[in-house]
């Protein structure tokens, strides 16, 4: 049943079958809050409601929302895995059941109100299923890193005081067994692939688990259903920790469910239609809001990707599955034209030259779409199916309409790259804090190098800006998250007492109201001179401006000048580790600038004169652009291997991590700065 104007996510003025609390109830239904922030599991907030318009619409809990989507879409594929090389489907009406017998389940292994459901593991069935049975059981849902060490998991399954731990295998199984004795609340632990290797009360296999709540009776699910409230809190995001420990971000039902309504009303979503691959961590706010939350919202269809996705199995995925839309971290779409430009290095010259021709076109018309002119250069179609329509089919992207990039920063030349096969990349901006998205581009409206525009209902400030207008991003609306679990200090350094959300990111608005993000505040390098120096641009420039290099890290603060640290492309191993052996683009570069080398290491013994050259080379054009002296690199050092999650560098959404990075060579940034800390 659709609201009254035929969508359905607007609140109901009939009462659907299950829900209990008819609409009338369910705008009085909130807990009593006078607070806009809280810190302890069980305590409601006052939401950030408005008078009118699309900050208004009547909050709606987590089961309201599905419940919405069974009743309209009960029959359409929901969930899709593969099982044995088979896909196997479970419909949002089986989705729902599976749910509900998980949320049995949970209560039957002792589940308390308020306390955390840890989930460890590859994006599932299983896990979108304990995340949402948790929801429904009265929990906080909790997603950990894969990547977590065993203290690292320790750290977040006792902030959110657990009950009830779901790991994938027996690797991730192994770590919990370590720190199991630090884990007063734990209870239970299930395992959702593969064969429990050991036997134990405690330990249940995903059959044993969903048997559980059997003898649970409806009544006693439905009452937990009934006494939710969207001012509480639901879910747990921590935050991957790169400045100390992991902050839980406490979300509450309205957070999601209006987050996700309002955002991809923005993106043009349409009900019942749209298919997705779900790949990215979904202890990560992007991938869960996008992947979980916005398919309950619109009765999307997710396709699991394999556990080795992001080491090169996705594009199989995304051919198999087609999806209708994809969002890809940076790095991702940076790795697709990393292969598409070394597949097109072999291209006989013909080829090159249509394809050349072609793209030259896709970036004119994507450039006049942007600008709102829309005007279709002659050879449009032509390009079209000669060329975009084929990289489309070979990257499973045919049927792609929003392609969305977000999580960090992306470079201006892999915006150009796409642009120019006409598929725009959509930028989103946002945080863990603001339940995923603040700012969406969409089809119809966006810009290169911008984060797009605040979603309807929410406002951004920025304060004390510069003369060019660049303050600190600062959120308000409905999808400002409740405070940090048991962190008083961190929660209000983060909100300030009127209750805006301070982003730490710099940014500007241009005049259409586009927001730039321009730096952030902890990551600004501040010289021996005092000067204010964001290091993302200028890395993004060295990137672009020397094709050999992957990462590039800019040293500088409290020091006498900058100096850069550069990574080569390297090809990866099937734990997706960094190898010594160069890429395919990494070698035609070198074949270019007749050295013969084949791996990292070689460069770096022989000092190849040629690369270390070329490397300075785009260094110095990339100072002549420099607003300032002291922007200018002077020194730059090639390390031996690229950064990697495994290696610590990188964080789970591939964004670079400081401090650690600094940490690590140490002895390194002594070197370059030798001559300088001597004087």
């Amino acid at each position: 049943m659709a609201g009254k104007h035929g969508c359905p996510c607007c609140p109901n003025t009939e009462e659907p079958r299950a829900v209990r609390l008819s609409t009338a109830k369910a705008q009085t239904a909130l807990a009593p809050a006078d607070q806009l922030w809280s810190t302890s599991r069980d305590q409601a907030v006052r939401l950030r409601m408005e008078g009118s318009g699309p900050g208004s619409e009547t909050p709606i809990t987590i089961h309201q929302l599905f419940m919405e989507t069974v009743e309209n879409y009960g029959d359409r594929p929901a969930l899709v895995s593969k099982t044995e090389g088979q896909w196997v489907t479970l419909t949002w009406r089986q989705y729902y059941e599976q749910c509900r017998a998980a949320a049995k389940s949970f209560l039957k292994l002792g589940l308390e109100r308020y306390h955390g459901v840890g989930i460890l593991g590859f994006n599932s069935a299983e896990w979108f299923i304990s995340n949402v049975g948790c929801i429904f059981a009265g929990g906080l849902a909790t997603g950990i890193y894969t990547t977590n060490s065993p203290e690292a998991c320790q750290y977040v399954a006792e902030s959110c005081e657990a009950n009830i731990l779901v790991v994938e295998n027996q690797k991730q199984l192994e770590k919990i067994l370590q720190v199991k004795d630090q884990l007063p609340h734990l209870k239970a632990i299930v395992q959702y692939k593969g064969e429990l290797q050991q036997k134990a009360p405690f330990l249940y296999t995903w059959a044993e688990f969903m048997k559980q709540g059997e003898d649970v009776p409806d009544e006693q699910l439905d009452a937990v259903i009934d006494s939710l409230r969207a001012n509480e809190c639901c879910t747990l995001i921590f935050t991957s920790g790169t400045t100390g420990n992991p902050k839980g971000v406490m979300l509450s039902h309205d957070n999601l469910t209006w987050t996700v309504r309002t955002a991809s009303l923005v993106a043009g979503i349409k009900y019942g239609e749209e298919v997705l691959v779900s790949y990215l961590p979904l202890s990560h706010v992007a991938a869960q809001l996008i992947d979980m939350w916005m398919c309950v919202c619109f009765a999307m269809t997710t396709y699991f990707a394999d556990p080795d996705a992001l080491k090169g199995s996705l594009v199989n995925t995304l051919k198999e599955a087609r999806p209708t839309c994809f969002l890809g971290v940076p790095r991702v779409w940076e790795k697709m034209q990393e292969k598409m430009k070394a597949a097109g290095a072999k291209a006989s010259p013909m080829r090159s030259t249509v394809a050349g021709w072609a793209k030259s076109i896709g970036l004119q018309y994507n450039y006049s779409v942007m600008n709102g002119e829309n005007q279709v250069p002659w050879g449009f179609m032509l390009a079209n199916n000669l060329v975009f329509k084929r990289v489309r089919e070979a990257l499973g992207l045919d049927r792609c309409k929003l392609c969305f990039t977000g999580a960090a920063p992306v470079t201006k030349d892999t915006l150009e790259y796409f642009m120019s096969l006409n598929m725009p990349l959509l930028e989103l901006y946002g945080m863990s804090e603001s339940s995923g998205p603040h700012t969406i581009s969409s089809n119809s409206s966006y810009c290169i190098a911008s984060c797009g525009k605040v979603m309807p209902g929410a406002k951004t400030k920025l304060e004390n800006p510069d003369q060019d207008g660049s303050g600190e991003i600062c959120f308000w609306g409905r999808h400002v998250f409740m405070g940090y679990l048991n962190m008083p200090d961190k929660t209000t350094e983060a909100l300030d007492q009127d209750g805006w959300l301070h982003s730490g990111d710099l940014g500007r608005h241009d005049k259409n109201d586009f927001l730039f993000i321009t730096g952030r505040i902890k990551e600004l390098i501040i010289t021996a001179g005092g000067e204010n120096i964001p290091p993302v641009l200028i890395e993004d420039s060295v990137k672009s401006e020397v094709a050999i290099i992957s990462n590039a890290m800019l040293i500088g603060d409290r020091l006498k000048f900058l100096s850069i640290m550069v990574t080569l492309k390297c090809v990866v191993d099937d734990n997706g580790d960094p190898t010594d052996a160069l890429t395919p683009e990494a070698l035609s570069f070198c074949q270019q600038h007749d050295v013969t080398a084949t791996t990292v290491s070689g460069i770096i013994a022989n000092k190849e004169p040629a690369i270390y050259t070329a490397i300075q080379e785009g260094i110095e054009r990339v100072n002549a652009r420099a607003t300032s002296n002291a922007q200018k690199i002077q020194k730059f050092v090639i390390l031996e291997q690229d950064f990697s999650i495994g290696g610590g560098e990188l964080g789970p959404t591939m964004k670079l991590r400081r401090p650690i990075v600094v940490k690590m060579y140490q002895e390194k940034i002594n070197e370059l700065y030798g001559v300088a800390t001597e004087k």
